[in-house]
C-alpha cells in the first residue's frame, strides 16, 4: 500500500505523523528519553532489523528530531542526540503512555512507571486546558479548518 504524503496539508496530527507515524520511531524517541544513544544501544534494546533502525534514524535526524554529535567516550563512533523538538515528544509519549495505562492494563499487571525524578512520585494524569486554564473533557474540543 502506498503511503499519501501529507506534509503539505493544512493538520498537524497528520504531519507529525509522517515524522513519527510509526511505532519504530516512536520506541526509539522513547529509548532516546531515557538515555540510548549508539546505534548497538537501540538495536539491542528495540530487537528491530538493522535496515529499519538506520532507516528511521536517518529519518528523525533529517527532520531534526534527532541529530548526530561525537562519542561521548572519545571513540570515533557517532551517538545520536535529541534536538528540543525531539524532547519536546516526551508529552506525547507520555499522553500514549497514559492511555495506555488505562486501557491496556489489568488491576494489578506488572508494568513501568513514568515518575518525578526528582521526587520519585508518579506523575498526575495529564488534562486538557482552555488558554484560561479551565479543565476540557474530550467532547469539548473541536478542530476547525483553516480559513480559505
Amino acid at each position: 500500500m502506498q503511503k499519501k504524503d501529507f506534509s503539505d496539508g493544512p493538520c498537524p496530527v497528520a504531519r507529525t505523523l509522517g515524522v513519527v507515524g510509526d511505532w519504530w520511531s516512536l520506541l526509539i524517541v522513547r529509548d532516546a528519553l531515557n538515555g540510548v544513544r549508539r546505534f548497538n544501544d537501540f538495536h539491542r534494546g528495540l530487537g528491530c532489523a538493522k535496515n529499519i533502525l538506520s532507516s528511521r534514524l536517518a529519518k528523525l535526524v533529517e527532520h531534526g528530531v534527532l541529530r548526530t554529535v561525537p562519542a561521548s567516550d572519545g571513540s570515533p563512533y557517532r551517538e545520536y542526540e535529541l534536538t528540543e523538538e525531539g524532547k519536546g515528544l516526551r508529552l506525547v509519549l507520555l499522553a500514549l503512555r497514559q492511555w495506555g495505562e488505562d486501557n491496556l492494563f489489568e488491576p494489578g499487571e506488572r508494568r513501568t512507571t513514568a515518575v518525578d525524578r526528582a521526587s520519585g512520585r508518579p506523575l498526575a494524569p495529564l488534562e486538557m486546558r482552555d488558554a484560561d486554564g479551565r479543565p476540557l473533557g474530550p467532547d469539548d474540543v473541536e478542530v476547525r479548518a483553516p480559513a480559505p
